[in-house]
């Protein structure tokens, strides 16, 4: 079985969508994946299992439904395609705060026109890289005002999606090597 990292979308974030990892981890135990942790309680979980990460996605989607009564959007990278995200790092010689620094994982290619929807909404000294399925985003100032953010947060990309701060990404990838 291969480490695969689950991303829940907008799950524990005010009112609404609550989930207890503890409740989770269980669940998703109870369905047949391996070795499943979760990290903050922000719907990041790593798991192992034999299934493609599109398939992991749409399973866990199914059982949250099912078993916990919510409609959770869930995007699922390989632990080799989130080496390759660490690796990659576009923004690395000015994302010098890693909680200023976001990552966006797509659950498919953007359509071509996204770079100049974000470029639109960017405003200096933002930077934004799009490369394939993961958007990285520098939002020096915060995110709370940033139409950079708003946009990537959004329904706007036209495809799910779902950010993650750098300390958790390089966190995700620690658990799954470990």
């Amino acid at each position: 079985m291969s480490r695969q990292i689950v991303l829940l979308r907008g799950v524990n974030i005010g009112a609404r969508n609550r989930i207890a990892m503890a409740q989770l981890r269980e669940l998703l135990t109870d369905a047949g994946f391996g070795d499943v942790r979760t990290y903050v309680q922000s719907g990041n979980v790593v798991l192992s299992s034999d299934a493609s990460p599109e398939r992991v996605a749409r399973k866990c989607e199914r059982l949250i439904a099912e078993h916990l009564g919510l409609e959770i959007e869930i995007v699922a990278r390989t632990r080799a395609e989130l080496a390759e995200v660490v690796r990659f790092n576009p923004l690395e010689r000015v994302a010098v705060n890693p909680k200023l620094y976001q990552v966006s994982f797509l659950a498919a290619e953007p359509d071509s026109g996204i770079t100049d929807k974000l470029a639109a909404a960017k405003v200096e000294p933002e930077q934004f890289v799009v490369d394939r399925r993961e958007i990285y985003a520098w939002h020096p100032d915060g995110v709370a005002r940033s139409k950079l953010w708003a946009t990537l947060a959004g329904r706007g990309l036209g495809v799910t999606a779902t950010a993650r701060n750098w300390t958790t990404v390089t966190k995700l990838l620690a658990i799954a090597d470990e």
